[in-house]
């Protein structure tokens, strides 16, 4: 399902572009709203969603030949978001925005048993604390709407790393640094500014903290976190 989704957010990113010159020719007209909000350098706002994470395993030579494992995956479940926004524009196309804020997620790995078929899983609940940095490219405003693309970098803590919940699951780092790239919408009324947006992250480095006492670990070679988030912008 992220690999779909990273191909949607590649599909409306080029559709974007290839758009904005007929846009720029039209998006004097009917853009009240999009005049008073364009005044402003700065402004702030809150940004709530909802993410689908999971992981990417790559497995170890340890795999091959053992003989209880015969299957390893990762499994996507669903959390929230809530982060807070600050934007800064740079020039009339395009903003800087930093997103400080909490997210609340559960990933899983499933491993089947080479003797009886049986799926064994294990859960991963966390609370992230995490650091977005984001440059967006918007296109002409039309009828007090534009379109935009977004990417950057994040990085995100576990502070729920250390609960007693978390010491028999396999053990996964803390720290977690993370390209992100999205498209989403501006949508501009009298007080404030509604935009929707998708975006997809995945990690830039191996997160797994290999531990050989435990079969499920010493099976993995590289685990890598990746997010499918659908949020939304509240900002004036």
């Amino acid at each position: 399902m992220l690999h779909i989704s990273c191909k949607k957010i590649g599909f409306f990113s080029l559709l974007l572009l290839l758009t904005a010159p007929l846009m720029a020719q039209i998006g004097g007209k009917d853009n009240y709203n999009f005049r008073d909000f364009n005044r402003k350098s700065y402004y702030f706002g809150i940004n709530i969603g909802f993410n689908s994470s999971g992981y990417k395993l790559q497995q170890s030579g340890f795999f091959i030949n053992n003989d209880s494992i015969k299957v390893t995956e990762g499994k996507s479940e669903v959390g929230v978001n809530m982060h807070m926004v600050t934007n800064l524009k740079l020039g009339e196309y395009f903003d800087f925005r930093f997103l400080p804020g909490f997210s609340f997620a559960q990933r899983g790995l499933e491993f089947t048993s080479v003797s009886d078929s049986k799926v064994i899983e294990r859960k991963i609940e966390s609370v992230f604390f995490e650091l977005p940095f984001h440059i967006r490219f918007k296109s002409e405003p039309y009828k007090d709407k534009r379109m935009f693309v977004v990417a950057g970098l994040k990085y995100s803590y576990d502070v729920q790393t250390n609960s007693k919940s978390r010491k028999s699951l396999i053990r996964i780092a803390p720290h977690d640094f993370q390209y992100e790239v999205g498209v989403g919408m501006q949508m501009f009324y009298p007080y404030f500014i509604f935009s929707p947006e998708i975006k997809f992250s995945r990690g830039l480095g191996n997160i797994l903290i290999y531990d050989k006492s435990q079969n499920e670990a010493r099976v993995l070679e590289n685990v890598v976190s990746q997010i499918f988030t659908i949020s939304f912008n509240f900002e004036g």
